[in-house]
């Protein structure tokens, strides 16, 4: 059996932890690989190494360090088989969605390499008479990314790594155990790229390792994806401790189905919205809130379409749906299934007791839609994370809307509608961050934030665009004055107070 090793100032290095996870492959249920859980006193030697890195690193001007991202953009592309095979294996994503995560990576390293422009400061001349002032934006220094399971490829290196290091900064990882194999084979990359060593580097660890990152001196920021609970504790104990914070968390997003949607388009949308990725996704959508005239027709058109959806290894890329992740998952998905139809909603589609020939083994599930969900049950506004729909039935628009924005949650929000006057009103009233007008999955392209609201994101600046540029650096205003030849004479000299 592997046993994998973590990546510190470089190298590939063992570590010298008593404690290793295994690393599954969901469409066979085999394990692969042994990861290490790195001792605290490893954990606190990778931010030493990457502070040390990082000075050196800063000192680089911007437009080199671009280099090594354009560098990275070519290998990704040329490794691209390799790299997608690897999110397959490790995570379950099917062919086309392991393809789709890696160029995602790809997507944030090429607006990474903007960063000449995207860190150009702003100036005034004669802010006062004689004084003239600019803005600049700088490095801050060690940053820590904490990493879900379920973008092994986009959310390390698309969303956190090529921003932080472009901006100046060096970057730690604490990647999933669950999925730790890709991340390691980016660090390859960027080390064959000319990034040098210490200023990426990935720790696996626990929970108990990672809180190290909210408290230790050196590390200036975190950018974390994962649950709600671990997002709020993460945002308030760092923040005490005066670190930046992003922390994107959970979701339960949902889209409006108007009487005037064309059923067979509407319905198409919402099932490549709703099943694809296995439901393993922020913007996944597991709840479609539909008006009671077109509901029974939706519902019978999901239920046709979904059936037809064949679930397979993730790797063979005829599967249009692969497994979960890991038996854990996959039991806390049943489990919320149950609870569901305890619940009173009606099963309209069960995809518990999907089999694969010859993948007995794996992590399955089929589609699953719960019709009837009300708004006080918890199946239809917790997270599931799961290949479930969630189907609540209303009488307009405005019970509709009132559903929807009752939830926590305000990653994403949908609306399906052939309307311009409801198409509007949705989207100035939604609580959802990333709206969709007739677009089942609404995530904007890397040059916009990914913008969630309410429970779904903790702090004050979001992943990529702007957004992201200003979380990685700090501004800095420098104002000067310069003395004429008849001023130096003078022996009273003038002083700006601030005022203008």
């Amino acid at each position: 059996m592997e046993k994998l090793k973590y990546f510190a100032g470089g190298q590939f290095r063992e570590s010298k932890t008593e404690k290793y996870n295994e690393v599954y492959n969901p469409s066979t249920g085999e394990v692969t690989a042994l990861v290490p859980c790195c001792t605290k006193e490893e954990v606190e030697e990778v931010i030493g190494i990457a502070k040390e890195a990082q000075k050196e690193w800063a000192k680089v001007p911007v437009v080199k360090r671009v280099r090594v991202l354009y560098k990275v953009r070519q290998l990704i592309e040329e490794n691209m088989e390799e790299l997608t095979y690897l999110v397959a294996q490790e995570n379950g994503k099917v062919w086309n969605e392991a393809e789709g995560d890696v160029l995602k990576a790809k997507e944030g390293t090429e607006l990474a390499c903007s960063a000449p422009t995207l860190m150009m400061g702003e100036s005034l001349m004669n802010t006062s008479a004689g004084f003239d002032t600019v803005l600049y934006r700088e490095p801050l220094g060690v940053f820590a990314g904490i990493v879900p399971f379920n973008f092994p490829a986009m959310i390390p290196m698309g969303w956190m790594t090529p921003m932080c290091v472009a901006a100046g900064n060096a970057m730690v990882l604490k990647v999933s155990s669950s999925t730790p194999r890709t991340a390691l084979r980016f660090a390859e990359i960027y080390k064959e790229a000319g990034l040098p060593d210490g200023v990426l580097n990935i720790v696996p660890c626990s929970r108990n390792e990672a809180e190290i990152f909210l408290t230790h001196p050196d590390v200036k920021g975190i950018s974390f994806v994962g649950t709600t609970a671990v997002g709020k504790h993460i945002y308030s104990v760092a923040a005490a401790h005066g670190k930046r914070v992003q922390a994107l968390c959970e979701a339960k997003n949902h889209a409006l189905v108007m009487n005037d949607a064309p059923v067979d388009r509407t319905a198409a949308g919402i099932i490549n919205s709703s099943f694809g990725c296995a439901g393993e996704r922020c913007m996944a959508l597991p709840v479609v809130v539909v008006e009671d005239g077109i509901a029974d027709a939706l519902v019978a058109k999901l239920v046709e379409l979904a059936s037809k959806i064949k679930v397979g290894p993730a790797y063979d890329k005829t599967s249009k749906l692969g497994p979960v992740v890991n038996q854990k998952h996959k039991d806390s998905i049943l489990r919320w299934i149950e609870k569901g139809l305890e619940e009173g909603a009606t099963m309209a589609l069960d995809g518990r007791n999907v089999k694969v020939e010859g993948f007995e083994g794996g992590y399955y599930l089929g589609p699953t839609i719960l019709d009837h969900v009300t708004p006080e049950m918890s199946v239809g506004t917790t997270e599931i994370f799961g290949p479930v729909l969630c189907v609540k039935r209303v009488k307009n628009f405005e019970e509709g809307l009132a559903v929807m924005n009752a939830n926590p949650f305000a990653n994403g929000s949908v609306i399906f509608t052939q309307s311009g006057y409801f198409s509007r009103e949705f989207a100035s009233r939604t609580d959802g961050g990333m709206v969709g007008i007739n677009v089942g999955i609404p995530v904007p392209i890397g040059v916009f934030p990914f913008s969630g609201h309410k429970n779904s994101f903790f702090g004050d600046l979001h992943t990529l665009g702007k957004d992201g540029i200003k979380f990685y650096t700090e501004s800095k205003c420098v104002t000067t004055r310069w003395f004429d030849e008849e001023e130096k004479k003078n022996t009273e000299v003038s002083t700006w107070d601030g005022t203008i």
